[in-house]
């Protein structure tokens, strides 16, 4: 017997000037089940989340919660309703403790002041009870990222959470950290807690969800049972066509490389105290070479070595076949580099600039001052890239933070590849972003590299890396263990190395 309905979202429509976000769609949720909401980016999943807890209003439809029609305007509204939201950066307190986190705004108190001894102890039954192993008296920011979105749905189910939505929960998490959340949200369903799981990672939405919903372009595709819906089947409906991308990059040619050509890229001996040990890396023309290795390997830590976006201690680098001394990214943007950062967020986009201003931003920071870009040059170069990257914006005067976490991705790699360089650095470039775009940057990749610019390629999806580069070195805690080629390029070598640091040849 199916467990009753607990929530209901009919025909519900949301409008933002120029983009129908939402048309007419409709969810529903059980209790104690794991729903999976799924789409590409800007397929309106964020935005039937908002409109559920109260960030945005709705246009047009109506909310149910347990049979009842409900209106909420905010989310305090929300919350008060039992529905509560943990997303991929926790928005708890990282200076106070777990306990204090736990019972912020509502803490026991005591002859009218708080009662601190009663609100550590009720912490601890509370993580207790969740099997969170986590002292009540740590402080926040010196839990894992793991650690801290558990320590947020613990206070979500302690406030009488019926509806749990998880936004992204294991983008920055490694396998053992998304086992541990799993086996959380599994015991929150045995206890009649409904879950809304949205997530980019196929696997873990077939490990853990009862069901799917797939929206593409602001409508409802339709909802599944998970196990009745074949992988390929669930990407297709996704990206409205049935074919296998996957395909065509895995049979891409690789590493088709003159071995007597100069290097593009030739480090000897490059470290950076305290972060990465001494490294050779040479790069050719042509050539996708991944860094691979578990979270604070050092792998984002090199290229940044390499960039001058951190400072190397020492070593040499020669780009080209000739030496350089690079003291800061600009030094490498003119030797031909590009670096497209981790944290998009941070480091890549600049929110308040349209997406044009974004594009041209490195090209007329290499340029310098006195050699402006003409308003003309700016407007063609945003629509070649707009159109090359098929980036969804209605316009290229859109402020880019509008846009989709994907598409914003894109506007990042179109602002380096308008630099053209001779060598590319890509960390994480698919990290939160749909299926669909997530090929299109990989067949991308081979593409830069069929052309002739050579590769840096970091990603925390091994077959990813197996799909795209013709090399892998691998680090472990900030130094190069090993490096795989040719039938080495395995997920169970890349494995074994990352876990003993020996390739198939040092084996031998």
């Amino acid at each position: 017997m199916s467990q009753p309905v607990i929530l209901t979202m009919k025909q519900i429509s949301k409008a933002f000037p120029g983009v129908q976000a939402l048309n007419q769609v409709d969810f529903s949720l059980r209790q104690g089940e794991i729903h999976a909401l799924m789409g590409e980016n800007g397929a309106g999943k964020s935005t039937l989340i908002k409109v559920l807890t109260g960030v945005y209003g709705l246009d047009q439809g109506q909310v149910w919660l347990d049979g009842k029609l409900v209106q909420i305007r905010s989310p305090k509204d929300a919350q008060a309703q039992g529905i509560s939201t943990v997303y991929q950066e926790v928005n708890l307190c990282p200076n106070l403790t777990v306990a204090e986190n736990l019972f912020l705004g509502r803490q026991p108190m005591k002859h009218g002041r708080i009662d601190w001894q009663e609100t550590a102890r009720q912490a601890g039954v509370l993580l207790q009870k969740l099997n969170i192993e986590v002292s009540p008296s740590a402080m926040l920011d010196e839990c894992s990222l793991a650690l801290q979105q558990m320590i947020a749905i613990a206070r979500a189910v302690d406030m009488n959470c019926k509806i749990l939505i998880l936004d992204e929960p294991t983008s920055s998490l490694d396998d053992e950290e998304v086992a541990r959340l799993f086996t959380l949200m599994r015991q929150l369903r045995q206890a009649g807690v409904g879950m809304i799981f949205v997530t980019h990672f196929l696997e873990q939405v077939y490990e853990i969800s009862d069901r799917i919903t797939v929206l593409r372009n602001g409508e409802r595709v339709g909802e599944y049972e998970t196990a009745a819906l074949p992988r390929l089947q669930l990407v297709a409906k996704m990206m409205g066509k049935d074919f296998n991308d996957l395909a065509v990059i895995q049979a891409a040619p690789k590493g088709q490389v003159d071995p007597g050509s100069v290097p593009v890229i030739e480090a000897k001996g490059i470290a950076h105290s305290g972060t990465i040990k001494p490294f050779d890396l040479t790069i050719h023309k042509g050539e996708v070479v991944g860094l691979s290795g578990l979270l604070g390997s050092g792998r984002s830590e090199t290229v940044r070595a390499i960039y001058g976006a951190d400072r190397a201690d020492q070593g040499s680098l020669k780009v080209n076949g000739r030496p350089a001394r690079i003291t800061q990214p600009l030094d490498a943007m003119k030797l031909g580099m590009a670096y497209l950062p981790e944290d998009r967020k941070k480091e890549g986009i600049i929110p308040e600039l349209s997406v044009r201003e974004n594009i041209i931003l490195a090209l007329q920071a290499k340029r310098g001052l006195f050699h402006l870009m003409s308003r003309k040059e700016m407007a063609e170069a945003a629509d070649r890239y707009i159109d090359l990257l098929q980036i969804k914006t209605p316009s290229r005067e859109t402020p880019v933070r509008s846009l989709s976490g994907g598409n914003q991705q894109k506007v990042i790699i179109g602002r380096w590849l308008l630099t053209n360089p001779d060598y590319l650095i890509l960390d994480e470039p698919t990290r939160g972003i749909d299926i669909g775009t997530k090929t299109e940057i990989q067949k991308l990749v081979l593409e830069l590299a069929g052309q002739g610019k050579a590769i840096t390629f970091i990603s925390s999806e091994i077959e990813e890396m197996l799909r795209t580069c013709s090399r892998i070195a691998v680090l472990i805690d900030g130094a190069m263990v090993g490096e795989l080629t040719g039938a080495q390029l395995t997920q169970a070598q890349v494995m074994q190395t990352i876990a003993g640091g020996k390739t198939v040849q040092e084996d031998k």
